[in-house]
């Protein structure tokens, strides 16, 4: 019988899309996978079209269409401050999972260490694996003040050591909805700078943040500039997930090596999609304004009803998640209740245990998603009153 790889065999598949197919498979509400169930922007798809139809359907320049890396450099300044070159710090991948992938291949190697947050998006882990490096995980915990989520700063400089080649940092953050604060970023940076790391982080959700919330790129501190890889895409913000259009913003050092893998991985991003790309990323500041707004209703529709439910619930700070508690609704464990809530109740949820290193940690949490129409959201909320009804 042919052998399956060491490296294979230590993650499993993915949680969030086995939950997706449950979700299918018994017509349950999905609050398990983060995509939108309402349309992109017009614009977007009238340029996808018009790209097709003028013929950009062959290759790309494999590390991205010069009209989409001209407007990302932009729309890059406009935001952050910061200046790229085009032509040599933009690397455009097929999502950001790709980003991520292709940035720890190129920047890591077997034997290396990478620090990464936990609870984590669940791709970091297995990321790490592929790379035949090892994660070091740092916890976030729900101990901050209003129920933030931190961590503790000796803790993360106990994990920085000799092997370290890089931290992953995501924020704002999938899945607890925490956003970096400035004094922890510069916590990062120094034990960067001191241990000659590199910092990769995924800010994916940059523009969905509530409450007075801050974005801030770890590539605007003192002495990060040179050390950062910088992820993104389109699916979140222009609520394309489908697209697959994610790119990378580093050092010509850093990009060389990134635009390696990248070109072996996929060769390129999908050349129509960064036609229309381009137009998302020239949208004005007041589509983003009005995002984090559409959003944050949101959130503030569906918190509410699950804490009427019962479950216990921290309020998310930024991207579009949110983490709950069930130990006053059953005693299982979170992938039992799970799959019984997409059966009985008919709605989708993620174990939150796919979220953490160890088996036993956050077994007694689930996550929703939100990034629904309210028609959606309160359908869902509907469902699972009449099931804790009917259960209790």
């Amino acid at each position: 019988m042919p052998k399956v790889s060491t490296k294979a065999s230590n993650f499993t598949e993915s949680v969030i899309r086995e939950m997706t197919r449950h979700a299918h498979k018994h017509g349950a509400v999905n609050l398990a996978q983060g995509f939108p169930d309402f349309p992109c922007p017009s614009a977007l798809k009238e340029a996808a079209c018009a790209a097709i139809n003028a013929d950009v359907n062959q290759y790309a320049i494999t590390w991205g269409a010069k009209k989409f890396r001209d407007a990302l450099v932009a729309k890059t300044a406009r935001f952050t401050g910061i200046e790229y070159d085009p032509e040599t710090e933009v690397t455009v991948t097929c999502g950001s999972t790709e980003a991520m992938m292709s940035s720890l291949l190129a920047l890591v190697d077997p034997g290396d260490e990478v620090v990464v947050f936990e609870p984590f998006y669940e791709n970091y882990g297995p990321d790490a694996i592929l790379c035949g490096a090892t994660p070091k995980y740092v916890t976030l915990a729900p101990d901050g003040p209003d129920g933030e989520w931190v961590f503790d700063p000796e803790q993360l400089r106990a994990a920085f050591g000799s092997k370290t080649a890089a931290v992953i940092i995501n924020t704002p953050q999938n899945p607890t909805g925490k956003v970096f604060t400035r004094a922890e970023l510069g916590l990062i940076a120094e034990l960067c700078i001191e241990h000659d790391v590199v910092a990769i982080t995924d800010e994916i959700y940059e523009h969905i943040l509530f409450d007075g919330a801050e974005h801030i790129s770890i590539a605007t501190l003192p002495g990060m500039r040179e050390r950062t890889v910088t992820i993104s895409g389109l699916s979140k913000s222009y609520s394309v997930t489908g697209w697959r259009i994610g790119y990378t913003l580093a050092s010509p050092t850093l990009t060389r090596a990134i635009r390696k893998v990248h070109d072996f991985l996929t060769v390129g991003a999908a050349a129509p999609l960064q036609e229309a790309g381009a137009i998302a990323l020239s949208l004005s500041d007041s589509y983003y304004e009005k995002l984090a707004q559409t959003y944050r209703k949101k959130r503030d529709i569906f918190v509410p009803m699950l804490e009427r439910l019962g479950f216990e619930v921290k309020l998310p700070r930024g991207a579009y998640y949110v983490m709950a508690g069930f130990s006053s609704l059953s005693r299982e464990k979170d992938v039992d209740f799970g799959v019984r809530l997409i059966k009985e109740a008919g709605v989708a949820t993620v174990p939150g245990s796919s979220f953490f290193s160890k088996r036993g940690i956050g077994d007694k949490l689930i996550r929703f998603c939100f990034c629904k129409r309210d028609e959606t959201l309160h359908e869902a909320a509907e469902r699972l009153e009449s099931w804790v009804k009917n259960s209790s």
